[in-house]
């Protein structure tokens, strides 16, 4: 159908390759590259590396936790964190049923922590409902069933389209946890975009939990890493977890270094990112296809859902158009998307994305759109 170009023959093609598949495709700044090749060093795993140190001491401080440890990605820190808090057999978590944890970390929580995991309806806003979250807590258990031992909440939400935790459900979250003595760990991969979105700050953001991770690779700009925070004790045992996950560093000041940027010039920032995406929700709404939607009311950081009719539309034939240069494209660029699932693709914005990337993606993205609407005409 279509006349395919290779991806790694474009950028030589006069073609400008917008990837917009995730923020974990972001590169490190120029500034990060100069602190890492100056970061002072040592085995972190003794604990003498004084810019791992600092990078800990500095998330802790910023997040108003006793401590920080920092690890390799956020998939172990919230492995870690479950291991740390689900301490006996038999224990369960409770999530919602589009969380990261439950989705897309290879069910580490079973294969791994031997937890079991109950899930509960995750809303269009990346909540659930309280009245169902006290109905899975399990109340003085009796030896047929597991344990319940902790809660994770997503902030931001990925599945639902980089939504926003309100504050206040945050709130009644900690609220119903407390009554039953059960701890709350965020997954906060995004939560300072979260900060960002609502204009607080980010310990604001995480005040009703016990243990929350971050992503230094995501948004942040980062080659590599990320935080967990929680009290002195939390991390005392995260350290002893994070040693049998075989994810003690030596001298992993090199790439803390790079965080420790982040942290001072990459968080206001996402704003940029945000305000990027919008754009392009923008760009599609004002297409008023009946084929393509986004819901511009939902748009708040910087992922970007757009929706299709999957009884007319392949989620493969999309990504590929977007992708794909024709010789007769008026606008020579390849738009790189994230398969969520059959009927979506994501958009994703980050450092590295420019104002002129992004008017060009806003351009292809249309193009295509026109096409299949074109093309569906009385389908």
């Amino acid at each position: 159908m279509y006349e395919k170009i290779n991806l790694d023959q474009l950028h030589n093609s006069g073609v400008r390759v917008v990837d917009l598949r995730s923020d974990t495709v972001s590169k490190p700044t120029p500034e990060m590259r100069e602190a890492m090749y100056r970061a002072p060093v040592g085995d972190d795993v003794y604990g003498e590396d004084p810019t791992v140190a600092e990078l800990e001491r500095r998330a802790a401080e910023i997040l108003e936790k006793e401590e920080a440890i920092f690890v390799a990605s956020g998939t172990m820190a919230n492995l870690i964190a479950i291991m740390v808090h689900c301490n006996q057999r038999g224990s369960e978590i409770i999530s919602g049923d589009h969380g990261h944890t439950f989705k897309f970390e290879q069910g580490g929580t079973a294969q791994i922590a031997g937890v079991h995991t109950a899930v509960i309806k995750n809303n269009e806003d990346g909540t659930f409902s309280i009245e169902d979250l006290r109905k899975k807590i399990r109340k003085n258990p009796d030896f047929h069933e597991p344990i319940s031992s902790l809660i994770i909440v997503e902030n931001t939400h990925n599945l639902c389209g980089g939504k926003v935790l309100p504050l206040e459900w945050l709130e009644k979250v900690h609220n119903l946890a407390e009554e039953h003595h059960l701890p709350v760990h965020m997954d906060g991969a995004r939560m300072m975009n979260a900060a960002v979105y609502l204009k607080v700050p980010p310990s604001r953001i995480v005040k009703d939990v016990d243990s929350v991770c971050f992503c230094l690779s995501k948004g942040l700009g980062c080659p590599v890493g990320a935080i967990l925070a929680g009290t002195s004790t939390f991390i005392d045992k995260a350290r002893r977890v994070r040693k049998a996950l075989g994810g003690g560093w030596r001298q992993a000041g090199i790439i803390a270094a790079a965080g420790l940027v982040a942290l001072d010039t990459m968080i206001e920032r996402l704003q940029e990112d945000h305000d990027h995406a919008y754009q392009i929700a923008k760009a599609i709404y004002a297409m008023h296809s009946t084929n393509f939607k986004v819901d511009l009311q939902t748009v708040q950081t910087n992922i970007v859902l757009m929706y299709f009719d999957k009884t007319k539309i392949t989620v493969q034939d999309l990504q590929r158009r977007l992708q794909t240069v024709l010789k007769t494209d008026r606008v020579k660029c390849s738009v790189r998307s994230m398969s969520l699932n059959h009927d979506c693709v994501r958009f994703t914005l980050y450092w590295g994305i420019s104002d002129e990337d992004v008017t060009v993606a806003c351009e292809k993205i249309q193009l295509v759109i026109r096409e299949y609407d074109e093309l569906l005409k009385g389908y």
